[in-house]
């Protein structure tokens, strides 16, 4: 950890509890952060092979962790300010170095409880958990607290952990978001805030976002109109994407987009936290969602905006206004269109014949929701592609 320029500079193994770290290479493929060393220097003498490789430490407070080194992460947080931040807190794994660098000696217990034991202790928890809810809540519960700890869960335990934070059990989560509501996570729109949208983005506390999570929850899994509740799906589906797709958790933004619910069980319940009116429709929607397109892309021009949930009479429309001058994508539309098609050809190869031969299969697609527009449009396309 450094001091630079006021800020502190939060060492990367630090930061992320030993994961490790890639970073983009000039080309935006992915490449490790330190280069490979070649086996001869440029005058053909041999490398020592101590050279080659240092293992990560095999004991004392570094045990699991590389001192070698990482970019840094400037943080302006000290003190309690990093521990109430789920994003740098590691709870007791801060060494004794970073407890003074940091500012926050005496504030944690003096013993030194590493990643390995943290996860240790919660993968007891979980396992000792009776029901779905049950486990989701606890691992929402260090989501909330330390994201290190969350993501190391995560990385180490995705097919065990994939069920519990995302589908079936996020469907739950959802119906009860409202009861269970404990901390911010994400931003909300509405219709009081337009014209206001381009400062509110401003809010969002981080500066370099690379991947948004859009819905406007009309159509939440199979459960339909769950209004500002469908926020559980953008948190569980970017929860993934930073585990399994190795994206930062300080460059995602999950929202919602409330512009209110038809659910006449929502308009009732004194708990509910979004706008208890009648869904927006025509242009009043419309002018909506531009706006916090234009918004976001304002503050973060590079940014991935992906459409989540949104009902079938939205999702193409939306998705066809946006596809070739915007860089996004809608899920239920293309990503479940792509996963079918990679399916039917692995199937085609399976019987032994070749992708050319696709159209002349005959495939039956069940419902004409934005999933069974996006698989018909995909294969069509597909079918085209070779020679249809």
């Amino acid at each position: 950890m450094l001091r630079l320029g006021g800020a502190t500079a939060l060492s990367a193994s630090s930061r992320i509890g030993c994961l490790g770290r890639i970073r983009g290479g000039s080309n935006g493929s992915p490449r490790l952060a330190l280069r490979h060393l070649s086996a001869q220097s440029s005058f053909g003498e041999s490398i020592p092979d101590e050279f080659m490789e240092e293992p990560d430490e095999t004991e004392g407070e570094w045990i699991g962790c590389t001192k070698k080194f990482l970019s840094p992460i400037q943080i302006t947080s000290r003190g309690a300010e990093i521990l109430n931040n789920p994003l740098f807190n590691k709870a007791t794994a801060f060494k004794g170095g970073e407890r003074d660098r940091l500012r926050f000696r005496g504030l944690l217990p003096p013993r030194r409880l590493n990643m390995a034991l943290q996860k240790e202790k919660v993968l007891e928890e979980i396992r000792g958990a009776e029901t779905m809810i049950q486990k989701h809540l606890i691992l929402e519960d260090v989501h909330d607290r330390n994201e290190t700890l969350y993501h190391r869960i995560l990385v180490d335990h995705m097919e065990e952990m994939a069920p519990i934070i995302y589908t079936p059990t996020v469907g739950q989560a959802c119906n009860e978001f409202a009861m269970r509501y404990r901390r911010p996570r994400g931003m909300y729109f509405c219709e009081a805030d337009r014209g206001h949208m381009a400062a509110m983005v401003y809010n969002w506390p981080q500066n370099d976002v690379r991947v948004i999570v859009v819905t406007d929850g009309s159509r939440i899994l199979g459960l339909g109109d769950l209004g500002a509740n469908g926020m559980g799906i953008p948190i569980g589906k970017l929860s993934l994407y930073c585990a399994a797709g190795g994206i930062a958790p300080h460059r995602v933004m999950p929202v919602v987009l409330d512009v209110g619910t038809d659910n006449e069980t929502l308009l009732n319940d004194k708990y509910y936290l979004g706008v208890q009116e009648p869904r927006l429709q025509g242009a009043k929607y419309y002018h909506l969602v531009d706006e916090f397109v234009s918004a976001v892309r304002h503050r973060w021009p590079n940014v991935l905006i992906q459409f989540e949930d949104f009902s079938s009479d939205k999702a193409q429309k939306l998705l066809n206004k946006y596809r070739d001058d915007v860089l996004c994508f809608n899920d239920d539309i293309q990503g479940t269109g792509a996963t079918t098609l990679a399916g039917v050809l692995g199937a085609l190869r399976a019987k032994g014949q070749c992708p050319t031969t696709l159209g002349n299969e005959r495939i039956l697609i069940a419902g004409a929701g934005s999933a069974g527009i996006g698989v018909g449009q995909v294969l069509l396309q597909a079918m085209i592609e070779h020679g249809l």
